[in-house]
């Protein structure tokens, strides 16, 4: 994909996913910053921290989990380089604790991919199945969504014990929910 493509598939990600009520009724919403060929995130970021929602992006730690600080507008991330892991960008904003996230009305989960069933595949570092864990635990219940691209609704995903399918996955062609 192009860098124009993807631009391109990034602002259609954005209007699509800004259309869910799951995301329109939110006061908060725990988010990524979108890394390498991920779908952007970026210009949804800033439509929902424009519109007033509550924007909480992940800080990773060192033994993988996630602690969560609010975004804040572009200006508000620095590039953090983890030692033997991937350069990210995070907020530099007050650290929340991992347990912010269970205050979010929705969660944006990063993935490789998203099957028939709602699985999803994850980069294996386990950080989001800490968070997923971390809801659970806490009796909290948001609306878990996937951003990706067509090609990665597919129709089996290797799954755990441990796994949890999400509510619905955003792609530039549409939206697809699971029960």
């Amino acid at each position: 994909m192009t860098r124009d493509d993807a631009q391109k598939a990034a602002a259609v990600l954005a209007e699509r996913a800004l259309e869910l009520p799951e995301l329109a009724g939110a006061r908060t919403v725990a988010a990524y910053v979108s890394v390498g060929s991920e779908p952007g995130t970026r210009a949804l970021l800033d439509a929902l921290h424009a519109r007033g929602t509550r924007v909480l992006l992940p800080v990773l730690l060192a033994d993988n989990d996630l602690d969560w600080a609010a975004y804040e507008g572009e200006g508000s991330l620095a590039r953090v380089q983890h030692p033997g892991k991937i350069e990210l960008l995070e907020p530099s904003g007050a650290r929340l604790g991992p347990d912010a996230v269970v205050s979010a009305d929705a969660v944006l989960l990063p993935g490789l991919a998203v099957d028939e069933r709602g699985m999803r595949l994850g980069r294996g570092g386990g950080s989001y199945d800490r968070v997923l864990a971390r809801l659970a635990g806490a009796g909290a219940d948001p609306a878990l969504v996937v951003l990706l691209y067509d090609t990665e609704v597919v129709a089996t995903v290797p799954r755990e014990a441990h796994d949890k399918p999400v509510h619905a996955v955003v792609t530039p062609s549409g939206v697809r929910r699971f029960h």
